[in-house]
Formats: structure tokens, C-alpha cells, sequence
């Protein structure tokens, strides 16, 4: 729980679109400082510059986030600047579709990088500067949060490798919380599970490994699960804006679980109920069976 932004300092992964620069975005209006990260640079410099005319203190680091030394000196150089962080925003992501075994090595390498291990690295780095500064100061407030997914909560078919990515930052991000109330009342977790919200994520190959891009040849599947994903994400409703929004209202209440489509829980119950019943799978096109059917056509033909 933060009950005063300002003059707090921010890392924001994944700052140069989508949840991270309106968090960023939301952050500065609020007047903390921030430290944007992101691994595409002109978007990232396009956001440096917005946000310094705002008047607020911006580091930024084009940063991996998978990649452990990276990380490593992104949170030295923090820590050196500007001290412990009091939020932490683990989100830099990327979405990845198609039959689960026919995803390649080099597709589970990427996604579980980025998706998993930079939130790993995010919680590693971050988590020990933040509860030392809570040890030496009483009134020091943090509050690590972790983007999963609405598939970190569901099994949708055709994207399994994007659904494990999403289902293990929530494991670990529950772990986290109850971790922290361990050892301090001082440092709390939430985690963010988006549906679908018109983001640059559909887009993620942008920022794939030139190498891995020029031989990736997508399997007829994962072309179907791409088209699916870029209608559905285009033709979402509820704003980056609105999220990041939601989101620091929660990390101001200690909320932990954040939702953008709280009506989606519905298909979260189904699945539980499932679980504890000892039942099978439950539809994931029950509500839009026309869905499943050209899915299935699609994938038969």
C-alpha cells in the first residue's frame, strides 16, 4: 500500500506502450519519479521525452528484461540515483499463440523471458532494496505489482505457451504476498490480470531477436491465434488509461488481485468449480460456441 505518490520513485517495465507508459503517464501527474524501461528505444525515447516536459525526474534504460545482467545493472543504477523504489511495475510482456506442441524452442525461450523471468528478475532485484529501506525507515511505504493475465486465471486453447508464462507470474506473484506479510506490514504485491485492452502487445514480434524473427516461420495455427488475438485486442472497450487507473487505485487500498473485466470471472468460477469437482475442462466457447466452431473448422481444415 502507497498512500502518497508523491515524490516516490516508479519502475515501470514495458514503459514505452500499452499499461506501462499509462502508468507512467499516471505516475508523473501524480509527481513521482520514474524510471522507464523498455527494450524497443525509439518508443521508449518517445516516451522520455513526454514525460521529462512534465516536469518530473526520469531515469531510463533500454533493458531485456530476460536478461539477468541487464537487469542487474538497471537495478544497481536505481538504486544508486534515487534510492529504493516504492512501486514496482513488473510488466513488460509479449503474446504468443498456437497449438502447444507446435511451439518451437525458441518461441518457449522468448515468451517464458520475458513474460516469467523478467518479473522474476524484477522480484529478485527489487524486493531485498525495498524491504531494507522499509527496515530503516517506518513511514517507508512499497508495493511490487506483477502484469499477468486473464489466461493466467483460464486455459484458452491455441495460446498455451502465453497461458503457462501468464499462470506462473500469478503463482509466483501470490507467493510474493504472502512472503512479504512474513516479514514486514510495510511492502505489499498486487497482480494485474488484463483481458482484452488495446495495447501494443499484439504486436509483440516487433521486439523479437532480429535472429529468431528471420527464421520464424508461424505454423498455420499460430497465424489463426494471431488473427484472433489482434480482434480481439482492437476491438477492446476499456482503455490502457483506465487500467492504470484501476491500478494505483488498488496499490493505494493494498488490493491484490486487479481486474480490467471483472464480468470475466465468471468463466474463472467455471473453471474452479471444475477443478474442485474433479471435472473436465470446462467450454471456453461455451458463451460464443459460433467461436469454437470456426476455430475447430479452421484448425481441421
Amino acid at each position: 500500500m502507497i498512500s502518497n505518490f508523491e515524490g516516490k520513485t516508479a519502475v515501470l517495465t514495458g514503459a514505452g506502450s500499452g499499461f506501462g507508459l499509462a502508468c507512467a503517464r499516471l505516475g508523473a501527474r501524480l509527481g513521482m519519479n520514474l524510471v522507464l524501461v523498455d527494450v524497443q528505444r525509439d518508443a521508449l525515447d518517445a516516451a522520455v521525452a513526454e514525460l521529462t516536459a512534465t516536469g518530473v525526474t526520469v531515469l531510463a534504460q533500454c533493458v531485456d528484461v530476460s536478461n539477468a545482467d541487464q537487469m542487474q545493472t538497471l537495478a544497481h543504477d536505481v538504486y544508486t540515483q534515487l534510492g529504493a523504489p516504492h512501486l514496482v511495475f513488473n510488466n513488460a510482456g509479449v503474446g504468443s499463440g498456437g497449438l502447444v506442441w507446435e511451439n518451437s524452442l525458441a518461441d518457449w525461450q522468448w515468451v517464458l523471458g520475458v513474460n516469467l523471468w523478467g518479473v522474476i528478475h524484477g522480484v529478485r532485484l527489487f524486493t531485498p532494496m525495498m524491504l531494507q529501506a522499509a527496515q530503516q525507515d517506518s513511514r517507508y511505504q512499497g508495493h511490487i505489482v506483477n502484469t499477468a493475465s486473464m489466461a493466467g486465471l483460464l486455459t484458452p486453447p491455441n495460446m498455451g505457451v502465453y497461458n503457462v508464462s501468464k499462470h506462473a507470474v500469478v503463482a509466483l506473484t501470490e507467493t510474493l504476498y504472502q512472503d512479504l506479510h512474513l516479514v514486514t506490514d510495510q511492502v505489499s504485491a498486487s497482480v494485474v490480470c488484463p483481458y482484452f485492452v488495446p495495447t501494443g502487445i499484439g504486436d509483440s514480434q516487433r521486439n523479437r531477436p532480429s535472429d529468431e524473427l528471420q527464421a520464424q516461420q508461424l505454423t498455420p495455427s499460430q497465424r489463426i491465434s494471431q488473427a484472433m488475438l489482434d480482434k480481439a485486442v482492437h476491438s477492446g472497450k476499456v482503455s490502457a488509461a483506465e487500467v492504470a487507473q484501476t491500478i494505483f487505485d488498488a496499490v493505494a487500498a493494498d488490493q491484490f488481485y486487479i481486474y480490467s473485466h471483472p464480468q470475466a470471472l465468471g468463466n474463472v468460477q467455471q473453471r474452479m468449480q471444475a477443478i474442485v469437482s474433479q471435472q473436465q475442462p470446462p467450454d471456453p466457447f461455451a458463451a460464443r460456441p459460433e467461436v469454437g466452431r470456426q476455430l475447430r473448422a479452421q484448425l481441421r481444415d
